[in-house]
């Protein structure tokens, strides 16, 4: 499957839910990417087409939102046996209903590759997340062991700073057996996306996980390796383009966190207009992705945003 492969892109793109479409009272939270509205006991969580990159919204893209909850659904099967996570029922293309949890205020990043940000501290001399590396090492090169780097958990246009696991549990983010308990969990889901990733030719290079508390129990919540949460790179050019230093072929965000780059952009002062031609090849990447880690072809929804908000509503009145 080539990184041009999925459906064509159409104009139509999904915002998000506005506070007017749900009745007075109605608690409804608007995150990056994610609007999660409360039903009761429980929570109806719906990924919007937006687009987030160094911690700022960019724009829409089109079928995201049903890409990112086709694949986390799909990594919640297939991760369930590790860890129990919030999903309750699918409600809409877009819209799972979870239960709710106490979210643990820090990011989990794991990283098996050295690249992104974590080779941008190293370039700098800095540790990464308390972590010192070996002197040496080079561009996109594999760890000898996969890194648990966590980060704060900071509000929408604030940048994430990376902190030791240590400075979690001291700044009393996390609890010191939870934050244990946490670490070989992300671990063990690291390891078990990797082992997916490599039978459809992928590199699974870092990822992001959250977790929550449900009764004392540990639970994976939000997404989990999905474009927006991870890197992704084809397995079969990794070691030719590492020895000559090239970028590796990827379907993941970091395609449009490169092209700002390249345009002088890092998440400070106002962001360059992006091309409708780089919006148009990031949802090929997105579907693709899709389509090659599930194994399925990608196809667009044809449930209304009116049909999923009046089952969202349908949800809220019988308060699940």
């Amino acid at each position: 499957m080539t990184e041009k492969a999925g459906a064509k892109i159409i104009a139509g793109t999904f915002p998000g839910w506005a506070d007017r479409d749900f009745p007075a009272g109605t608690e409804v939270r608007h995150g990056k990417v994610r609007d999660i509205v409360r039903t009761g006991a429980s929570l109806a969580i719906t990924a919007s087409d937006r687009i987030s990159a160094f911690d700022r919204i960019l724009g829409l893209v089109p079928y995201k939102g049903e890409i990112l909850t086709g694949l986390t659904e799909y990594w919640f099967e297939h991760t369930a046996d590790i860890v129990p996570n919030h999903l309750k029922r699918r409600i809409g293309p877009r819209t799972i209903l979870v239960r709710e949890c106490e979210v643990v205020p820090v990011e989990v990043v794991v990283r098996g590759y050295l690249t992104g940000s974590a080779w941008r501290d190293y370039q700098a001399g800095r540790p990464i997340s308390g972590v010192k590396l070996p002197d040496g090492m080079r561009f996109n090169q594999r760890l000898d062991a996969p890194l648990v780097t966590p980060s704060t958990k900071e509000e929408s246009g604030t940048h994430d700073r990376p902190i030791s696991g240590a400075d979690a549990v001291a700044s009393g983010a996390v609890e010191a057996s939870v934050w244990e308990r946490i670490e070989s969990v992300a671990l063990s889901l690291f390891a078990r996306g990797s082992e997916i990733c490599a039978h459809r030719g992928l590199i699974l290079v870092d990822t992001k996980y959250e977790f929550g508390l449900a009764g004392g129990e540990l639970v994976l919540v939000d997404e989990i390796h999905t474009p927006d949460s991870s890197r992704f790179w084809y397995a079969d050019t990794y070691e030719e383009l590492f020895e000559r230093g090239e970028k590796q072929r990827k379907i993941d965000k970091e395609y449009l966190r490169q092209w700002l780059m390249e345009h002088g952009y890092m998440g400070d002062g106002d962001a360059p207009a992006i091309p409708d031609e780089v919006i148009a090849e990031v949802s090929r990447k997105y579907i693709t992705a899709y389509q090659t880690i599930t194994s399925r072809i990608f196809r667009p929804s044809t449930v209304s945003i009116e049909a999923e908000l009046n089952e969202i509503l349908s949800t809220i009145n019988r308060q699940e």
